[in-house]
């Protein structure tokens, strides 16, 4: 087995029952990659994470006995799929693991945004809150409002039937095609331009492909209403952080929250 993080039970347990020898990096620190390269010479089997780039030069290291390779984690953009394909090896990943854990976050990041809990929390502890006042950190409700999401596939779906309670009056989603399964979220398929035109929250919940890379750019911020609330709970590289930034430095009201 190849180096990676896993417990000392994980490994007992590969060597139990395959009968394999276990390398492991024993810490919650990345392998460096010159420790990678050493480590991987010669293996069968590698077991990485998100923090491990696994390219031709890992896999030029480790030579062609390396027949598998499993990442912990539901991405896996981390991993040149190209060379891996011409030295044929297989790939394992965690799809769903993660599912009801990145719904939740994205319903905690969207309350915390539209209720401005983290300001507030704030001036709670710079002693800025002092009597009651009417207007005073007042923020968005999700009741009566609209929720874009841009992809409606497990995670999307499973941020939608959370968001039902809360009284959202519409739900849009955009994708490559409209999704059955959308009615049981009472979900309208529409194009993007509609989706951000007519959103109070947006959220992002897609794959990142080389169609999807960087496509939250300046054009996208710029059709949003300057009151929206945007959470990303996709891939980092699915926003183009530079054109958020000058979105948000432009003297919008527009409020933003980024879920890597």
């Amino acid at each position: 087995m190849a180096p990676a993080r896993c417990t000392q039970v994980n490994q007992r347990r590969i060597s139990g029952h395959f009968g394999a020898r276990c390398l492991v990096w024993d810490s919650d620190e990345p392998l460096p990659r010159a420790e990678l390269l050493k480590r991987v010479q010669g293996v069968d089997g590698l077991l990485c994470l998100l923090s491990d780039k696994i390219d031709a030069e890992v896999l030029d290291a480790a030579g062609p006995k390396l027949k598998v390779i499993s990442t912990l984690s539901v991405g896996y953009d981390h991993l040149v799929m190209e060379e891996v394909k011409k030295r044929g090896i297989r790939v394992g990943y965690t799809p769903d693991v993660l599912t009801d854990a990145t719904a939740e976050l994205t319903v905690a990041l969207l309350l915390a945004t539209a209720r401005r809990l983290p300001e507030g929390i704030e001036e709670v502890k710079n002693g800025g809150w002092s009597s009651w006042k009417p207007l005073w950190m007042c923020g968005y409700g999700l009741s009566g409002s609209t929720v874009g999401i841009v992809g409606l596939g497990r995670i999307g779906m499973a941020i939608a039937r959370r968001l039902l309670p809360f009284g959202v009056q519409r739900l849009l989603y955009s994708g490559r095609t409209a999704k059955a399964e959308a009615a049981e979220v009472k979900g309208e398929f529409v194009p993007l331009d509609t989706l951000l035109a007519e959103s109070d929250f947006i959220v992002i919940s897609c794959s990142l492909t080389p169609e999807t890379q960087g496509m939250c750019n300046k054009e996208f911020f710029s059709k949003m209403k300057n009151t929206a609330v945007f959470v990303n709970s996709s891939r980092g590289a699915v926003v183009n952080q530079e054109d958020l930034y000058q979105a948000l430095d432009h003297g919008t009201d527009r409020c933003r929250l980024d879920l890597m």
